[in-house]
């Protein structure tokens, strides 16, 4: 329709104030309107695609029908305004703020150091906050699924956890019930002696200062909006948009006639009912309520289907999904990998329909699923409503689901179950069988249930039914979505899920009701009875035990207390600023990156006359556009003749909106000519001998002969995959040209400002001080912002120059994933040698890393990893050889860890391959080698193992090691398809930059004349607190209280030639420099304060002003002392290390591969921390981050290169339900590090690596599954140990008759590329 015509008014009310919209677009989200037409930044852009929950906010409506306000979180970027007619919004800006007061929940949130980065922090808030206006006093359960679609790749989720736990009526811990004791500080954990301590704190926060909770203050409904609501004479309204037209009818006769008119036009949101026929329009948390209410009042046997969809509906999607999604379109959808459906249709629901010509019913079955036409709607039909059966006393329904992790995660495979017996027999009169995930949609098993009718459901039925299913449900080698043998073997494991839960369903029937011949119906043996429990969502407790600060240190020396991260209030209102909230500049254009779609091509032509075209399109920029350096000879900017990779930036797009750029984006034509060879794996990398770098070599003592004096050799070969950074902000960047003399004003999401200067002054030809950078704060980097962010504010800075007007480029997640790489999947094969007591004599490994298609930082990578390949272990004969391998990938950069998460990982394994040999517990293995006294390092390094040896008995002794291990053990013995498992290992993580110069900072204070400090240093602020830190440190050098001090932003023109915020030495580096300039300006004010020893602050900066002192200072550190000479394979590269233990507990499910992570227990060696609170939150957040990369983050690609996951739906992270349930850290106490500033340690790193300790846990789990079935061979378990890998080494009858596909005979649809 034109749009031309006039639309209707579109009213709704923000924050308590009414909006009147006359042109609204329909194609506009809730999330654009709020950022760009409201200026409510608070609300973020992370995914768009609803998948994170960064953009959540409060939509409340009334119902004239119950009279009730309702009011649900749900994701602005999914929301279309055209819906929001009569609604009122609130964001996080409308709750509180720091200018009136905050919220009990902002402020819980802040107070309870649920806050790092903050960008995910008003999605946080919004959710907690909407659970708060339904229920004052949730319980824990509705409190993780409120949360359950908000994800955070920060904290770690327990922070977040236990502040929003305050509010909740009962707790997980008894410390709530009154006692004010824990069990958790009883029990096991009496033999530690650290208890009785007393320079043990455990109080990062204290639970009395929080503000209770009053909903009088909220926000009111708008009286306005009741009165819409309850009007009767309401009107069709029609908005207009460029290219859609939104109708929203009143009346069911008006959206029949419509639908007459626009039979192809989708129906957005349909009408509501109640009661067991439930409206097609219906949320599918209102389904779930209505469903909850008939399982409350009905006897059991009526609801078994109701409690299956109430099984699925916890886990479907997160809570803002649930909020907004329809049971209709949920239906109508057909997706494949619907949850609902397949129960629906096993449940023999059907479906209302209506048009104008009247109404008609047909049923939800396999017909309507697969589309059948005459089995499905007519196009000028609708669906009404969808009738859900009562179940029968001699019916069962079950339903079974497994996913990369347990909630908000898409099913790899689901199922709806469902058996009707002959009443009082076990004699099948019915059976239906439908499987989610399998296809393009829900699939059938009619043929195999038509022929298992009259059969007795035993023992003897099972092993005909596994064959008829898997005959039936066929799933080609090459379906979407890979994993075939994993879901073929899901098939028929549900369906043994479903057996048991059917036979311990007829024993309760049996013992009710007086049944002749009872005996025939088989029992179910007590060591398969665990195989019916589902693991429980619980919400995560924990202690953080540190050292207390000397009763003797001021009160005003904030140094070692767990002060509050200096944004976090303002990251909790919404009020942080990040790069993408700075309001629009006069005259700005957006950028929109067009990348390669081949892995490997020439590049013909590069045609973009059409997307000229397009209105509001200003230029498009290639590399000819570029004035000075197009990147490096072998890593340019933009692509010039030929593409590398599927993502490769070829060119780019200026347009007058994000909208426009992207349409034309679309448009632009580029003809290639695929090139040979595309190497997309290290193994064709290796056949190839394409690599980025030269070989790096470690060696020590005789490796040869230490081998022929070995009792034992092992050898083998492992894959660790890489990692998506996943940070919750994308990259990002504004780039303002100034009038004159070339200047530019770049603000960027980075890690390393001074890069993207020295990038954008060689790609413009202009110095580099016409050229300043502005980081105020960073949305999470975990190294992904150190290179990539250079790359993109130089191709915004082109464009900038070019056009001579602002350039804003914000990457959506898909265009962030594919095109900046992430961390270097590990290839690797090794050789152990040892004796039978588990002493390794000898170890060689090679390391082979996909670097992509540019070096990067994978030089650097391999180097890392082999220096620190040995861990915490003393082994006398070495050899270590590293290759970064050239692929047609996007490059692989810096992540957290930097090369040590792969490398000890491998090295773990070896020790665990080495106790099995030997037939000895892991722990054994690893006390024998790890180092006992001072020694030296492969690379002839001097290392004092005092902690290590520390951390380590402290973690077995907090953690009940052996006590835990023993009832491990004993639930093994008596459980035949859940298995748990325990590990712990040792940490020896070395900190810093093997080079000197890397190691500089600088820091400028200014003293005001009223006192105030303002602090400036070259540190990026990027979650883990640095500001906070250097505030603290000022705090105490001049001895005045954090309340006088202030940081403003990191900023090239303030700070020089700053070094990357990377390395977990930046508050080391950058307090040594804030240190220095203090001390300077404290001796300058020495006499001042000598003169007038009782005078104030206040009066001794007055008077020094007056007497002419500068109260300004330079500060600066020239570095620690670093270097590595790789010919001779040996130097000091790093200036310190961070020692630590980890001791996890996992439960596994054998028949699902699915994991529950029970408890962790983490010793670490923070020396004298700065700030507990804030290192305690890096360690859990790094930790949940190797979590993730060792057990559910999965990327996977193409045979043609391309990356299937490109967000959140396909690429998960760790969820709220991920944290173990128990998660305790522990910093050791009485510990220094003369190195570092106060004796402290940086610790941003370290704890990633200790995440595998759940990656062995579940290890330990699968042995002791594969030894009860006699699979007695070596096994090595690849990492990430995800559900497909833990099933199929959990090897059994089910995976046996699963045929393996020859690869010869067909594409897979993804490859590994480890």
């Amino acid at each position: 329709m034109p749009s031309h015509l006039q639309s209707d008014e579109l009213v709704f009310f923000v924050n308590g104030k009414k909006v009147t919209e006359k042109n609204a677009d329909p194609e506009v989200n809730l999330l654009s309107y709020l950022r760009k037409n409201l200026r409510l930044t608070g609300t973020k852009y992370a995914c768009g695609g609803g998948g994170c929950g960064a953009c959540t906010v409060m939509v409340s409506k009334y119902d004239p029908i119950s009279k009730k306000i309702r009011h649900n979180a749900v994701t602005a970027c999914l929301f279309p305004i055209c819906s929001l007619h009569g609604a009122a919004v609130t964001t996080v800006e409308g709750i509180g703020s720091t200018r009136t007061r905050i919220h009990p929940v902002q402020e819980r949130i802040a107070k309870g150091h649920g806050t790092q980065c903050g960008f995910c922090t008003p999605g946080m808030v919004m959710s907690l906050y909407a659970l708060l206006r339904n229920h004052p006093e949730p319980s824990p359960e509705q409190l993780t699924e409120a949360l359950g679609g908000n994800l955070c790749r920060c904290t770690g989720y327990r922070s977040i956890l236990e502040s929003s736990r305050t509010f909740c009526t009962e707790s997980n811990c008894c410390q709530m019930k009154g006692t004010g004791k824990c069990c958790l500080d009883q029990e096991e954990n009496q033999t530690s002696s650290s208890h009785q301590k007393n320079d043990i704190c455990t109080q990062l926060y204290t639970k009395e200062e929080f503000q209770p909770l009053d909903p009088t203050q909220d926000l009111i409904f708008p009286p306005e909006l009741l009165r819409m609501a309850e009007d009767p004479n309401k009107e069709t309204l029609t908005f207009y948009g460029e290219r859609i037209t939104w109708i929203s009818p009143v009346t069911l006769n008006e959206l029949l006639e419509l639908k007459v008119k626009y039979p192809k036009c989708p129906l957005v949101m349909g009408n509501t009912s109640v009661g067991l026929t439930i409206g097609a329009g219906c949320s599918l948390d209102q389904v779930k309520q209505i469903l909850t209410d008939e399982v409350s009042k009905l006897p059991e046997e009526k609801t078994r289907t109701y409690q299956a969809l109430l099984k699925h509906l916890k886990s479907l999607a997160g809570q803002q999904i649930r909020n907004m999604a329809s049971l209709g379109g949920h239906v109508i959808s057909r997706h494949g990998y619907s949850d609902l459906n397949p129960i629906l249709a096993a449940g023999n629901a059907t479906l209302n329909l209506v048009s104008k010509e009247g109404r008609r019913q047909i049923p939800l079955n396999e017909h309507f699923l697969a589309g059948l036409a005459n089995a499905d709607l007519k196009p000028e039909e609708i669906l009404e409503s969808v009738h859900i059966p009562h179940s029968e006393k001699w019916e069962f329904v079950a339903a079974f689901r497994q996913a990369q992790c347990q909630q908000n995660a898409l099913a790899d495979v689901n199922c709806g179950m469902r058996v009707l017996f002959k009443e009082c027999t076990d004699t099948i009169a019915g059976l239906r069988l439908f499987y989610g995930g399998i296809g393009s949609t829900t699939v059938s098993a009619h043929k195999s249930c038509q022929q298992l009718l009259g059969r007795d459901w035993n023992t003897l039925i099972l092993d005909e039914a596994f064959r008829l299913i898997l005959d039936e449900i066929s799933l080609p080698a090459s379906a979407p979505g890979g994993m075939v043998e994993f879901k073929r073997t899901l098939i028929v494991s549900f369906f043994f899920k479903f057996y048991l839960e059917v036979l311990q369903g007829l024993k309760k029937i049996i013992k009710m009701v007086s049944i002749p011949n009872s005996h025939r119906y088989p029992d179910v043996s007590e060591k398969f009875l665990s195989a019916l429990e589902e693991f429980p969502v619980t919400v995560s407790r924990g202690v953080q035990e540190f050292q207390r600060v000397d009763p003797n240190q001021p009160p005003h020396d904030p140094v070692g207390r767990p002060i509050l991260h200096q944004s976090g209030i303002k990251h909790a209102t919404g009020e942080a600023i990040f790069c993408d909230d700075l309001p629009v500049v006069d005259k700005e254009l957006f950028l929109a990156l067009v990348t390669s779609t081949r892995a490997h091509a020439k590049i013909i032509s590069i045609d973009a006359s059409e997307a000229l075209e397009l209105p509001g399109v200003v230029d498009v920029i290639t590399a000819e556009d570029i004035p000075g350096a197009n990147g490096t000879e072998d890593d340019k900017l933009l692509a010039v003749d030929e593409a590398l990779c599927v993502g490769h930036i070829i060119c780019a797009v200026v347009a007058e909106s994000e909208v426009y750029a992207k349409r034309a984006v679309e448009k632009v034509k580029i003809i290639y000519q695929d090139q040979e060879p595309v190497i997309l794996t290290i193994e064709d990398a290796i056949r190839h001998n394409s690599y980025l770098s030269s070989e790096k070599k470690l060696e020590q003592g005789n490796v040869e002969e230490a081998f022929e004096n070995a009792d034992q050799i092992i050898q083998g070969e492992m894959h660790v995959g890489g990692q998506e950074h996943f940070y919750m902000e994308t990259q990002r960047v504004l780039v303002i040209p100034k009038a004159e003399d070339k200047e530019l004003e770049i603000y960027v999401s980075t890690q390393d400002p001074s890069h993207v200067q020295k990038t954008v002054s060689s790609t413009l030809n202009i110095p580099i001080n016409r050229i300043t950078c502005h980081v105020k704060r960073v949305g999470g980097g975990f190294g992904g912002k150190v290179s990539k962010p250079a790359v993109y504010g130089a191709i915004a800075a082109v464009a900038a120059n070019k056009t001579g007007r602002p350039i804003r480029l914000v990457l959506d997640r898909r265009e962030d994933m594919l095109t900046k790489g992430g961390r270097h999947p590990l290839f690797a094969k090794y050789k152990v040698g040892f004796m039978n007591n588990g002493r390794i004599k000898a170890m060689d490994i090679k390391c082979y890393i996909n670097g992509g298609c540019t070096l990067d930082d994978s030089e650097l990578v391999i180097e890392y990893l082999i220096l620190k390949l040995e861990n915490a272990y003393k082994i006398n004969n070495l050899r270590f050889l590293g290759r970064a391998c050239k692929t047609n990938l996007a490059s692989n950069t810096a992540f957290r860890g930097f090369g040590f998460p792969q490398g000890g990982l491998l090295m773990e394994s070896c020790i665990t391959a080495v106790a099995a040999k030997c037939g000895l517990p892991p722990e054994k293995i690893r006390e024998k080698n790890m180092y006992k006294r001072v020694d030296k390092t492969i690379y002839k390094q001097a290392y004092n193992p005092d902690k290590l040896i520390r951390c380590w008995n402290e973690c077995l002794d907090k953690s009940s090691y052996h006590t835990r291990k023993a009832k491990v053990e004993n639930f093994n013995s008596k459980n035949y398809w859940k298995k748990k498992g325990i590990a712990i290992v040792p940490m020896k993580f070395s900190v810093g930059f093997g080079a000197t110069s890397y190691h500089q900072a600088a820091a400028l204070v200014h003293i005001y004349t009223d006192g105030s400090v303002l602090v400036t240093h070259g540190g990026s602020e990027l979650g883990q607190g640095i500001h906070t830190k250097m505030l603290q440190i000022a705090s105490r050098e001049l001895k005045i209280p954090m309340s006088y001090m202030h940081f403003c932003e990191t900023n090239t023109a303030t700070v020089p030639n700053t070094i990357a915020t990377a390395a977990s030495i930046g508050a080391d580096v950058n307090g040594k420099a804030v240190q220095n300039a203090c001390q300077i300006l404290l001796k300058r004010l020495e006499p001042i304060i000598k003169k007038n020893p009782e005078g104030t602050w206040e009066d001794w900066v007055e008077a020094a002003f007056e007497k002419r002192i500068s109260l300004s200072a330079t500060g600066y550190f020239r570095g620690y002392k670093a270097n590595m000479d790789w010919e001779k394979g040996e130097g000091d590269p790093f200036p310190y290390y961070v020692e630590g233990a980890a001791c996890s507990e996992v439960e596994i499910d054998c028949l699902t591969g699915a994991h529950k992570n029970i408890r962790t227990d983490i010793v670490m060696d923070a020396s004298c921390s700065i700030n507990p609170a804030i290192d305690i939150g890096q360690i859990e957040g790094s930790f949940i981050q190797g979590l993730g990369l060792y057990t559910i983050e999965e990327l996977k690609y193409s045979p043609e290169g391309v990356l299937h996951s490109q967000g959140p739906d396909e690429y998960k992270i760790p969820t709220v339900t991920d944290v173990p349930e128990e998660f305790n850290v522990s910093l050791l106490t009485s510990s220094e590090n003369p190195m570092a500033i106060y004796s402290s340690k940086g610790l941003g790193e370290s704890g990633m690596f200790l995440g595998c300790s759940v990656f062995f846990a579940i290890g330990d789990a699968v042995t002791a599954a594969r030894k009860e079935r006699g699979l007695m061979e070596d096994f090595m378990l690849n990492s990430p140990a995800t559900p497909e890998r833990i099933r199929m080494a959990c090897a059994d009858r089910f995976t046996e008759m699963i045929p393996i596909d020859d690869a010869k005979t067909f594409k897979p649809w993804c490859i590994p590329i480890a």
